[in-house]
């Protein structure tokens, strides 16, 4: 029998657990491993792995006794040999999670990996990878002018680069056609209240238009989202040939870099505060605004450009402006404008400010300019 620190000195040497791809503090050292797989798992991905009896073993490094020819088992695969034949063959625009993402991408993940083996290139597994550049199916999606979520047909198609949805499964012409060219997905389970909920962010009219939808399995809303992702990143290498895959990764969906509820006042500065929520895009530089999580429509957007171009934020209040309930001022300095905004509290007030400030100490490029330019118009 093998004690626990004698095990624990594999970790020291193992590759960092390739389940989450960018890890830090103790999970750079995790606690658990699959001997099964013969790899080491952080406490998080420990769970899912649980679920996978047929799959996966799971033993603690610091609690569980291990037998000698386990450690050997252990010494002769790791993380390294793991993931050469478990991601042998991920696609390029395939996400892959990080440890801050929600759980059904992680979950999904590790599932595709091991479970259903859907990257290691054999060709006696069942692959849906080639099917990524369509797909159609049904989602629940929410009402623009209510919160009641209905079945809806959407299909997503790689020949027009169109994601269209219908109202009825019957209806000779889509409700909506939204071009991949705008088009972007972020998975949102606490805004939408739902496990499995995505969140579709496009342009209407030159306006942010935000389309809620969540399937009953995690398996299929996974899929919608890589689906989304192999289609945009097939439009970005037609609509930027000369860029390279890596360049690309970056601008196939994106997250948000901060949100949450801030208080706004008018371009006077004496206007009422009023309660909305704010949406940083750092890669549209766009900071959003709206009058709930759920709004459909954004009610307005400031473009935040690079210090070189007059653009600064500041913790403080203007003279003679006072906040409604909240009394912690951000000013967001425009070469138009000064927008002032109010936080809840101190630590809201620096992550605002520390956020905003990671995009206006960034050099502005050619697209921004055109951004610029056209949330200037729309004003």
């Amino acid at each position: 029998m093998t004690f626990p620190w004698a095990i624990k000195q594999l970790v020291s040497r193992a590759v960092p657990h390739q389940d989450n791809e960018k890890r830090k503090g103790p999970e750079k050292y995790p606690d658990w491993a699959s001997y099964r797989l013969g790899i080491f798992i952080c406490l998080n991905c420990s769970g899912t792995h649980r679920n996978l009896p047929e799959v996966s073993r799971v033993k603690s490094i610091r609690l569980d006794f291990w037998d000698d020819d386990l450690v050997e088992y252990m010494k002769c695969i790791g993380n390294n040999a793991a993931k050469a034949i478990y991601e042998k063959d991920v696609p390029i625009f395939y996400y892959r999670p990080k440890s801050s993402d929600c759980v059904v991408l992680k979950e999904q993940w590790i599932r595709a990996k091991y479970e259903r083996r859907e990257f290691t290139g054999d060709k006696s597994q069942p692959q849906i990878i080639s099917n990524y550049g369509s797909h159609q199916g049904f989602l629940w999606k929410r009402g623009k002018e209510n919160s009641q979520f209905l079945r809806r047909k959407f299909i997503l198609s790689m020949d027009d680069y169109t994601l269209k949805y219908y109202n009825k499964e019957e209806s000779k012409g889509p409700k909506a056609v939204i071009f991949v060219k705008d088009l972007n997905a972020l998975f949102q389970p606490e805004k939408i209240r739902h496990n499995h909920g995505l969140q579709l962010t496009c342009l209407k009219d030159e306006h942010t238009r935000n389309i809620f939808v969540y399937h009953e399995e995690a398996k299929e809303i996974v899929h919608w989202y890589n689906a989304i992702r192999a289609v945009r990143f097939s439009y970005l290498k037609t609509a930027f040939p000369t860029a390279t895959d890596l360049e690309l990764l970056p601008w196939i969906t994106r997250n948000y870099l901060k949100q949450g509820y801030m208080e706004k006042t008018g371009p006077m500065h004496r206007e009422p505060f009023k309660k909305r929520w704010f949406v940083l895009d750092s890669q549209e530089r766009r900071l959003l605004y709206f009058k709930c999580p759920l709004d459909a429509t954004e009610k307005g957007s400031v473009f935040i450009g690079s210090k070189e171009h007059g653009y600064d934020v500041t913790n403080s209040l203007p003279k003679g402006a006072r906040g409604n309930k909240w009394k912690c001022g951000i000013t967001v300095v425009t070469p138009d404008r000064k927008f002032v905004f109010t936080c809840e509290n101190e630590r809201d007030l620096r992550e605002w400010i520390e956020a905003l400030n990671g995009v206006i100490t960034r050099p502005m490029s050619p697209q921004d300019y055109t951004t610029e330019a056209n949330v200037r118009r729309r004003r």
